[in-house]
């Protein structure tokens, strides 16, 4: 038996994000998001299922808070609805909006659980959608006001701020398969990213400038360790531009007030990407983050093939073929908690060492077996004992981690999948929204407690 244990301080968390939990669609003056016009007039999700309630969290924070105060947790990281404070994405202010957040973070600083909140986490008020969403510059505008005026309302307890949840996802992916207008627009989402960049720059400068905020600032990217299938010389120039556009693409503006040359150069003959301005990259430079969160789950392994275009390339990347004798999830992502430890010893190197948060990690699993009045996930607690050894791995090597959020606090809203995968620690019954824990979320309860856990020999990791 071999014992983890964390650094002193090392905080535990759990995630979620604003549609896929709070419900509560058209109440109290909210206003309409993309994900509310995409499940109610399209069939893009499974089932034609709906967040309209998901786990009504937006009348249950109280009891859910209460759960986080059970499991132990240091922190939340929660994302706040944008159409929930301004309707019409940057007109006039839904006091009943700003009074939910303003509670929902007193409640937690009441339990002594840190809140960590995003900003921007895929649920743009449909009105700015309407005039081109994130291509448009006005609404890099609206989300810089959006942004400023909640670090002026929450500033004051909120000390950890998210600019926006996975980039590449809300951009390049929903762009490219034509989520929003129905189409594909790829060049459309690259344009989209750029944008992005310059508003999350231009927040990042709001919140220093803003008197009653001392909070620290970061983004999270969903990242992805990338592998050849074999090793050879034509695999690995395939693995360098997936790993381009899938991480460099993200994290060079971040880092380096950059984009990579070879993605640019890769994506000429098929879309034109506009010309970033001098004074974008300089906003970039002189707006630096305090924290880099990674999202990951999974891993990319990339045949020895370069795909004809920028469309085939993305497709190879989220819908990549099952391998013989590797471990998958129920959302078909292989388990290869080595990735991890590789991804967080990659950005430690190559951005100069950059504070780390783990803000999303976890598993779908089956978890319908009950034996004793228990939930039965144990795909769920062997997944994150791997996973969470190879972030002690890489803690023992330096990379400066300073925290984990386990994904999700609760069964919700899988956006496309609906309500079809579950990732809680909290099993949500959608009928009579009960909430009751399962065996993952007794164990993560005593790994705060411990401040580690006990791992057996035969679960070792490669990357000792």
């Amino acid at each position: 038996m071999i014992k983890i244990e964390f650094p002193k301080g090392f905080i535990w968390g759990a995630a979620t994000s604003s549609y896929q939990i709070e419900g509560a669609w058209d109440e109290d003056g909210k206003g309409e998001s993309i994900w509310d016009n995409i499940v109610h007039t399209t069939k893009r999700v499974k089932n034609r299922d709906t967040g309209d309630i998901a786990c009504d969290h937006y009348h249950r924070f109280k009891e859910d808070i209460q759960i986080m105060k059970d499991l132990g947790l240091d922190a939340y990281r929660f994302s706040i609805s944008w159409p929930r404070i301004f309707p019409s994405g940057n007109m006039n202010i839904n006091e009943k909006g700003i009074k939910f957040y303003d509670n929902l973070v007193d409640t937690l600083i009441d339990n002594q659980i840190k809140p960590f909140a995003t900003l921007y986490h895929f649920d743009l008020p449909l009105s700015l959608q309407k005039i081109g969403g994130w291509k448009n510059q006005k609404v890099v505008e609206a989300y810089v006001k959006y942004a400023s005026f909640l670090f002026e309302q929450l500033g004051d307890r909120v000390k950890n701020w998210i600019t926006f949840n996975e980039p590449m996802i809300f951009t390049l992916v929903f762009y490219a398969f034509g989520l929003y207008d129905m189409k594909p627009d790829l060049e459309g989402g690259y344009l989209a990213s750029i944008n992005v960049n310059k508003a999350h720059a231009m927040a990042v400068k709001s919140l220093r400038e803003t008197n009653n905020s001392d909070g620290k600032i970061g983004i999270t990217l969903n990242l992805s360790p990338v592998y050849p299938e074999e090793d050879s010389d034509a695999n690995m120039k395939v693995v360098d531009i997936v790993d381009g556009i899938y991480n460099r693409w993200f994290l060079d503006p971040i880092f380096k007030a950059s984009y990579p040359e070879d993605i640019l150069e890769f994506n000429k003959p098929h879309i034109n990407i506009p010309k970033v301005k001098r004074e974008h990259l300089k906003l970039l430079e002189d707006n630096p983050i305090d924290f880099i969160g990674i999202n990951n789950y999974s891993c990319t392994r990339i045949e020895d093939k370069m795909p004809k275009n920028v469309n085939d390339l993305l497709a190879l990347i989220l819908r990549p073929k099952k391998i013989v004798g590797k471990e998958y999830s129920e959302m078909g992502w292989e388990i290869y908690p080595d990735g991890l430890h590789d991804l967080l010893k990659k950005v430690d190197k190559e951005y100069s060492h950059p504070v780390i948060y783990i803000t999303e990690n976890g598993m779908a699993c089956k978890d319908d077996v009950i034996i004793d009045g228990i939930i039965q996930d144990e795909d769920r607690i062997s997944y994150l004992k791997k996973y969470l050894r190879s972030v002690h791995n890489a803690i023992n090597e330096g990379v400066d981690l300073r925290g984990y959020f386990v994904w999700s606090l609760m069964d919700n809203f899988e956006w496309v999948e609906g309500y079809s995968k579950n990732f809680g620690l909290i099993k949500i019954d959608y009928k009579s929204q009960e909430r009751k824990m399962k065996k993952s979320a007794f164990w993560y309860q005593n790994v705060i407690k411990q401040n580690g856990f006990n791992l057996e020999n035969s679960m070792k990791t490669g990357s000792e």
